[in-house]
């Protein structure tokens, strides 16, 4: 067989054997592992995949994963979250929809912290729906805007997507993630501006709670100065270039260590669930970076990323279709596979056809990102639905995935704007030394 038969028959079995459940980057380091020895050899692969695992696992660059990961558990674990939502709901609590609206505006905080879609989620439904039940919110409207607010979590910086798409392009993680501030913003008042039209509609979805009062106001906004002052530090010593994204990711999860500790909000049992969930969550990311890696050798012999670009540019489409056809492939995959694994996946096949076309690699970040925040909230795999339903368990999947419509709607305007608008993502980028 010729190696771009090879590739595509191991494609065709990875995504085959992903359906029945097994591990990602299991799976993709098994089948990259087989495919690059038929085509060299056995020895070969076996040096390859040893050489992988040991790159990855021993990489500094990837250090601010868990860096990150754990600047975010650190946050969930001394209640950052619950005190970004208590403040959001003392401003705008007493408007129709206002919890809903107060929880978008905490899901978009917490993400400024956090860097994980599932994170933001869990966090945020655990926080929030208990309050929207108490004040009789219908529970498709609830549990929506909970599963599409966690998925701020990858796009609002620091993104741990963004980490990863940076180490496998070779692009900027300071940039990517200033890349994400203005389309984070933009799609946060799109997901208000949902919630206020739709409880415009129907009253009955968000009943208005009590008024809180001035004092009740400004006492709240004390839950917001650690958030900010972590968000400052963090992104301005990116953006000035006092620190790399390693740095930034120590600096950040020092800090909140020392405010969680300074303010009592973190006992020793939460700060043994953070280093608990911290190791967990970044083995996680490791492997399926580990196993993307073979994967990605596998497919470069095979030459299936270089056939494709060289078999659309014969058709000489324009550009703009091009990215039409990647932008679908991004939007059905994320229905079926996790986020991360689908970028790992993918990056190696598109990542030269969108630089052969001139496209921008960071702007292209940003637009697979909001592609695949789509895929977190839609069915079957949904994965926000399903961490939101596990909080909620008295409502049925049914009703979170209706609940999650009109925010799906303001996921595609968003993406719809940034591709005649490339400047809504690159424009902090473009301003950094």
């Amino acid at each position: 067989m010729s190696p771009t038969l090879v590739g595509i028959i191991g494609i065709i079995a990875l995504f085959t054997l992903i359906f029945f459940r097994m591990p990602v980057g299991f799976l993709m380091a098994l089948i990259g592992f087989v495919g690059f020895g038929y085509i060299v050899n056995f020895d070969a692969a076996l040096n390859l995949l040893a050489k992988d695992f040991v790159s990855v696992f021993g990489s500094y660059s990837l250090t601010v994963i868990p860096l990150f990961v754990f600047m975010g558990q650190l946050a969930f674990h001394s209640g950052i979250s619950s005190r970004l939502f208590d403040a959001a709901y003392k401003f705008i609590g007493h408007r129709p929809g206002g919890l809903a609206i107060a929880t978008i505006g905490a899901c978009a905080g917490f993400s400024a912290i956090c860097g994980s879609t599932n994170a933001t989620a869990a966090t945020m439904a655990a926080a929030t729906l208990p309050e929207m039940k108490r004040y009789n919110y219908k529970p498709e409207l609830a549990t929506g805007v909970v599963a599409a607010g966690g998925s701020l979590g990858i796009l609002i910086p620091p993104s741990v997507i963004f980490i990863v798409y940076g180490i496998m392009t070779g692009q900027s993680i300071g940039k990517l993630f200033l890349a994400g501030v203005f389309p984070g913003i933009l799609l946060t008042v799109l997901f208000i501006m949902s919630i206020v039209i739709w409880t415009r509609l129907r009253p009955d979805l968000g009943p208005p709670g009590p008024r809180a009062t001035l004092k009740e106001k400004i006492a709240s906004l004390s839950g917001l100065v650690e958030m900010i002052i972590i968000f400052v530090l963090v992104m301005g010593g990116l953006f000035g270039g006092m620190f790399t994204p390693t740095e930034a990711g120590a600096i950040g999860a020092f800090t909140t260590l020392v405010v969680a500790i300074a303010k009592k909000h973190l006992t020793w049992d939460g700060f043994v669930g953070a280093l608990f969930e911290t190791t967990r969550i970044s083995c996680m990311i490791l492997i399926i970076v580990a196993g993307a890696t073979v994967f990605g050798h596998f497919l470069a012999i095979s030459r299936i990323p270089y056939d494709i670009a060289n078999w659309i540019s014969s058709f000489q489409l324009p550009p703009a279709v091009i990215m039409g056809f990647i932008i679908a492939v991004y939007f059905v995959g994320g229905c079926f596979i996790d986020s991360l694994a689908l970028i790992m996946l993918t990056i190696p096949i598109f990542y030269p056809v969108v630089l052969e076309f001139g496209y921008d690699p960071i702007w292209f970040g940003v637009i697979i990102v909001l592609i695949t925040q789509i895929g977190v909230i839609t069915p079957p795999v949904g994965v926000n639905v399903y961490v939101v339903s596990g909080v909620a368990r008295d409502v049925p999947l049914t009703v979170i995935f209706k609940g999650v419509i009109p925010m799906l709607i303001a996921l595609i305007i968003t993406t719809f704007l940034l591709i005649p608008f490339p400047q809504i993502a690159l424009f902090l980028p473009g301003l950094m030394r």
